[in-house]
């Protein structure tokens, strides 16, 4: 069982194109104008099985989100639900985090999600570095990053500049 506040179809904030965006409850960050405080409990929201979930990505056929609250907050189930997603449905995962890149690669509880996910959008939200004019970030501190190239190199791997 996984724990969801929300799952939004046929989203465009959350990354590329149209995509089908889940959000996660539980979040440890508790950053200032944070514009989903309500996530931050872990009893938020509703247990969902992961078969509901993947019912829904397969039915919205869009590339998936992961957010939330923080996924990482339960990496253990959402890289559980990831690897489903990547070997059933084959879809892109992009996944929002307020930890550093750096912190989550010198965690090995992290690994097996970040194995996962294409594109990671990291860092926390900064009220004071809030950005309105970003795609896909919400404060001037926050990178958006290619996990698999970066796991590949063996160095974060900064794509921001794309989008």
């Amino acid at each position: 069982m996984l724990r969801v506040i929300n799952i939004s179809e046929g989203t465009s904030v959350d990354g590329p194109g149209l995509r089908t965006s889940i959000y996660f409850a539980g979040c440890s960050h508790h950053c200032e104008g944070c514009h989903n405080p309500q996530s931050w409990s872990p009893e938020a929201g509703q247990d969902m099985t992961e078969d509901e979930i993947l019912a829904k990505i397969a039915y919205n056929d869009f590339p998936v989100t992961f957010t939330g609250g923080d996924p990482f907050f339960h990496a253990e189930a959402v890289a559980h639900l990831a690897k489903r997603i990547k070997d059933e449905q084959h879809r892109n995962i992009w996944c929002f985090t307020g930890y550093r890149w750096e912190q989550l690669t010198k965690e090995e509880r992290f690994r097996p999600l970040l194995e996962q996910i294409d594109v990671l959008v990291d860092g926390p939200f900064i009220l004071k570095e809030r950005n309105t004019q970003l795609r896909f970030r919400g404060s001037d501190n926050q990178r958006i990053i290619n996990v698999q190239e970066s796991l590949r190199q063996g160095r974060m791997v900064d794509i921001t500049s794309q989008y």
